[in-house]
């Protein structure tokens, strides 16, 4: 049974990374097949990642043991269910929750790796946790040229069908493959700290992810300190009810709180990179820069951006023997930021572009394999699948703030297509964000050296 656990479990996340990524290609088909605007239609992306993070903690909580498998399963069922009023020939609003019942399967991942801290082999466990972690970044390489093939040739509803089929054979192998837990209680969930941590995460997503918003000052300082003040109550429920949602003090930890923070300032500048360059080579033709790329080319000029990642989580384990976790963290975001600088000094070349690309595969495998390995260090098995989901929402905002610098970058200029120095002043943005992100895990590096010297004494 183990030895099929942590394929069976990385097989799933991979389905369900391919199913979150449906919507991104599907965004100027969905406007133009459903009479609704461009605005209108990127919700079908946008609304997928508020659910994500908003069901991560309460699932987490719900999966924290004896529940797990049950969880998984009714979660994989909603992500079906989701996918099957993508395909109903049903109006537009109808659309849009099934998308937000299939972003249960981004919420879903923490207690995959849950189920891989729990029951398999320590050196397994982190090997399939690191692996679940880099499902996503080739779940986009596989997505997305896929999904715009299917569209193009069968149409709108058969490339939603797609993401359907693929969550029906996802629970079909979490329900073969996930082990039966040990019976106990069913736990206790936290009703109101999960009601505050949905409303404040849902404003502060609101305002990262609708750059639209930004136009009025007065109105994103409104949600945005509404957002902090419902916040603040979370974090005043959270430490006094005697079964928290997510229990902060371990949130709190010194690792996992630079950890998130981390990845938070790490997934701005990857995503604005990643916004980036997949824009670039769709620019259309009639301008001095861009490939033109049509949507199905553009989607297998991601299939470099997969394998790389595919191949960083591969060599990982080795990486880690070699300079640790840190290290191998501080490198891949190094990676990041030589990816930024190839695509600032030659992109006029597609071969040039798509080894950006690839090497930004490589830093967003490499750090979301490591990421795991930082986050849950010290951290009770019990609260895995807690952590881990608000290590999800902390990637969830960093990427909808990058995604949404992009936009704004490009846009400053008011033209509908920016000329070409914009991409590159906007990539170099990416640079401080990364460089951030690297410090902060030097620091911890530095501070667990300084934390363990009175210990090592007292040995």
């Amino acid at each position: 049974m183990r030895s099929r656990l942590g394929g069976s479990l990385v097989c799933t996340a991979l389905l369900a990374a391919v199913i979150g990524s449906v919507g991104a290609p599907l965004i100027t088909a969905v406007a133009t097949g459903m009479g609704v605007s461009l605005d209108a239609a990127q919700w079908t992306l946008t609304i997928p990642l508020f659910t994500g993070a908003i069901a991560g903690p309460l699932l987490g909580r719900l999966g924290s043991g004896p529940y797990r498998r049950v969880t998984i399963l009714i979660t994989l069922a909603v992500v079906v269910f989701g996918g099957l009023l993508t395909v109903l020939p049903l109006p537009f609003w109808v659309l849009l929750v099934g998308r937000g019942l299939q972003g249960f399967g981004v919420a879903g991942g923490a207690l995959l790796m849950s189920v891989a801290r729990a029951h398999l082999p320590p050196e397994r466990a982190a090997s399939t946790i690191g692996a679940l972690s880099v499902a996503s970044t080739v779940g986009i390489g596989v997505g997305y040229p896929l999904i715009s093939f299917v569209d193009q040739v069968a149409g709108l509803r058969a490339a939603y069908g797609l993401g359907f089929v693929l969550s029906a054979a996802a629970l079909g192998i979490a329900w073969r493959a996930l082990p039966v837990e040990e019976p106990g209680e069913l736990p206790r969930v936290d009703t109101v700290g999960a009601v505050l941590l949905a409303l404040g995460t849902s404003g502060v997503l609101l305002v990262v992810a609708e750059p639209e918003v930004w136009a009025s000052p007065w109105w994103v300082g409104c949600v945005l300190a509404g957002a902090a003040v419902v916040l603040a109550g979370w974090v005043a429920v959270e430490l006094r009810v005697p079964a928290p949602l997510v229990d902060l003090r371990v949130l709190g930890q010194g690792p996992v709180l630079r950890a998130n923070a981390a990845l938070l300032v790490a997934g701005v500048g990857l995503y604005l990179l990643f916004s980036l360059f997949t824009r670039f080579v769709q620019t259309p033709a009639g301008v001095d820069y861009g490939f033109a790329l049509p949507g199905v080319a553009a989607g297998a000029a991601l299939i470099p951006f997969s394998v790389l990642g595919f191949v960083a989580g591969k060599s990982l384990p080795s990486l880690i023997a070699r300079v640790g976790e840190r290290g191998a963290y501080a490198l891949s975001t190094a990676i990041a930021v030589a990816a930024a600088l190839l695509f600032a000094a030659a992109n006029q070349s597609l071969v040039v572009v798509l080894a950006a690309i690839a090497l930004l595969g490589f830093a967003v495998g490499g750090i979301s394999a490591v990421m795991p390995r930082l986050v849950l260090a010290g951290v009770p098995q019990g609260e895995t699948a807690s952590v881990l989901s608000i290590n999800q929402i902390s990637r969830s905002i960093g990427f909808s703030m990058g995604s949404a610098l992009a936009g704004l970058l490009l846009a400053a200029g008011g033209a509908p297509l920016p000329p070409e120095h914009d991409y590159v002043l906007a990539a170099l943005w990416a640079l401080p964000a990364l460089a951030a992100s690297a410090l902060v895990v030097t620091a911890n590096r530095t501070t667990a050296t300084r934390d363990a010297r009175p210990a090592d004494r007292r040995q």
